[in-house]
């Protein structure tokens, strides 16, 4: 059993069907439209009556301009805190216009430049000397090469003077091959999608030459109560399926979580009459899913299947509680001034309160 499929596998069907309709033009190496590109990732009703379900929840032009700058020669910059979903968007974004999801990137401190435009094979490097054929293509070389979409995820954790070897790709739509007097020049259909975030320790940012490459779009995190514990509810059962967990999340259950989430992250409760200081941690949408994902496995293995306070509270302190001297004092002290004083929160305060 495959644990994760790809985006482009797990929703075969739905492009699929998107296909079928789509009659708008499509630009060079595109599978869809970008009409139907903005469909798939926000979802929406066909006219065969079939009903594409929504990957991405919140502003629609957001959508919109990401799609649109990727028809442009400008590459795409998804900007934003810890987790609003820029992975996720990305993924689905390369899987709709290309059908492929899997040239990515991965940024680290220790990604290199050889990471980026292309390695060496070694064996025939001394046995032939520099040719093509001893290059060992990095998955940007293989995305210019074949026109399609490219990934590169937490690109501000590459180092700087290793994030600056994609000018020249962004700006020429070439990538040198210095050693053999040669390049390799875009072909159509050929654009890059990068994910950054400037919350996080280990940061480096961008140079203002990488920027003006981009165009950036931020997402931010959902805005309403409900747009939050809709996300939520929706991926937790994706996830619950996929891992086969013999447990149902409960809507009121991951309503509390999302209400402590955001009562934390802005400062005050969410009928605004209460301030409360809030921790290091980001506490964003996609923790809260860990969060109530990490409840259902204890429901499911060691409950009795159905989601309660005590499978949510060990999960739900580890994730706000990050710096153990100045999160354990934020933390108990919406726990006493908050918690405790919610009506029909009684059992959750309880609980954390064994735990704490």
């Amino acid at each position: 059993m495959i644990l994760r499929e790809h985006a482009e596998q797990q929703f075969a069907e739905e492009l699929e069907a998107l296909k079928k309709v789509d009659d708008r033009p499509c630009p060079p190496n595109w599978i869809l439209s970008p009409w139907a590109v903005a469909t798939y990732l926000l979802g929406g009703k066909l006219e065969n009556g079939f009903v594409v379900s929504p990957k991405y929840i919140g502003n629609r032009r957001l959508i919109e301009i990401a799609v649109a700058t990727l028809t442009t020669d400008r590459a795409l910059l998804l900007y934003g805190v810890p987790g609003t979903a820029k992975s996720w968007v990305s993924e689905h974004l390369a899987a709709a216009v290309c059908g492929q999801s899997t040239l990515l990137i991965q940024g680290t401190a220790g990604t290199s430049e050889e990471a980026i435009r292309y390695g060496w094979n070694y064996a025939q490097l001394l046995s032939k000397g520099p040719s093509i054929d001893a290059v060992v293509p990095s998955p940007l070389m293989r995305g210019m090469e074949i026109g399609k979409i490219v990934r590169v995820e937490e690109l501000t954790r590459i180092p700087a003077e290793v994030q600056d070897t994609l000018i020249t790709v962004l700006s020429e739509k070439l990538l040198p091959i210095p050693e053999l007097n040669d390049e390799i020049q875009a072909q159509g259909g050929f654009n890059l999608i990068a994910t950054a975030n400037n919350r996080d320790k280990g940061v480096n940012e961008l140079s203002s030459a990488l920027k003006r490459r981009f165009n950036t779009v931020i997402l931010p995190l959902p805005a309403h109560l409900d747009e939050e514990v809709e996300i939520v509810d929706k991926r937790v059962k994706e996830l619950g399926r996929a891992l086969e967990l013999p447990a149902e999340p409960a809507l009121a259950e991951i309503r509390r979580v999302v209400t402590i989430f955001r009562e934390l992250r802005n400062g005050v409760t969410e009928n605004g009459k209460t301030k409360v200081k809030s921790p290091t941690a980001t506490l964003s949408t996609a923790e809260a899913i860990s969060v109530v994902n990490n409840g259902l496995s204890l429901a499911a293995h060691f409950g009795d299947g159905v989601l309660k306070a005590p499978d949510l509270a060990s999960s739900l302190i580890g994730a706000v509680v990050k710096d153990p001297v100045q999160d354990s004092l934020v933390w108990r002290e919406y726990l006493e001034t908050v918690v405790k004083e919610r009506s029909g929160w009684k059992d959750l305060y309880r609980s954390c309160r064994e735990l704490s």
